[in-house]
């Protein structure tokens, strides 16, 4: 059995102790991208062995919540794949209007991009009082983030050009305000927005919704 081959066994003997330990379950990631981050986590810890940081993981619950960055992937960004938000005002939203009320749950969500995305289309649309989006991701940190609602100043003109090629009937700079080197997006934009911790591999369903987002999640299966 040669080094790679080694380090994938114990690696799925690390997920599966977390999985027991802490009842996360990363058992069905794409291995690849897994070993990829795994390492990373390593030479932060300065773990020489994966055993080293596995003992550390299970018996350090502060630094596993802290290595949660290495398990869950917070790569992102506000109108990602504008194409696929153009169709959502297009040809979703029409549907969505034939109902009274509206939830929306944007599973895995990350630092929250695609729920400030979701509720301006929302909002432009004229469906955000009627609707419910409920974001959820297993990461606390990264949840933290996206209740903020805070971003990097350097990453607008991106999320600018992306939220045009969507559709954007304004402008992107309408819906925040800047603070040193930070954007801070409109509070009212979140008052129909539910944050909350949810595993999709281990949590149940929770509400019955019109649309199910589950983008930053299944890419990585």
């Amino acid at each position: 059995m040669n080094e790679q081959a080694l380090f994938d066994l114990e690696l799925k003997v690390l997920l599966e102790a977390l999985y027991q330990r802490y009842h996360y379950d990363f058992r069905s990631y794409a291995v690849s991208s897994l070993r990829r981050r795994i390492r990373q986590a390593m030479q932060r810890y300065e773990c020489e062995r994966l055993s080293d940081l596995q003992h550390r993981l299970l018996h350090e619950p502060d630094l596993f919540a802290q290595a949660m960055q290495f398990f869950t992937v917070q790569v992102s960004e506000m109108f990602r794949d504008p194409a696929y938000f153009r169709e959502l005002r297009e040809q979703v939203v029409p549907v969505l209007r034939t109902y009274p009320s509206v939830k929306l749950w944007v599973a895995g969500c990350s630092t929250g991009e695609e729920v400030w995305s979701l509720a301006i289309l929302l909002h432009e649309e004229g469906l955000l009082e009627r609707s419910i989006v409920y974001a959820t991701d297993i990461n606390p940190a990264a949840l933290a983030t996206a209740e903020a609602g805070a971003y990097g100043i350097d990453r607008m003109a991106q999320f600018s050009r992306n939220y045009l090629a969507a559709g954007g009937t304004a402008s992107l700079s309408d819906y925040y305000a800047t603070a040193y080197d930070g954007a801070v997006f409109d509070r009212q934009l979140r008052r129909n927005v539910v944050f909350a911790d949810h595993s999709l591999a281990t949590d149940t369903v929770f509400s019955e919704v019109h649309l199910v987002s589950c983008r930053n999640v299944l890419i990585y299966f």
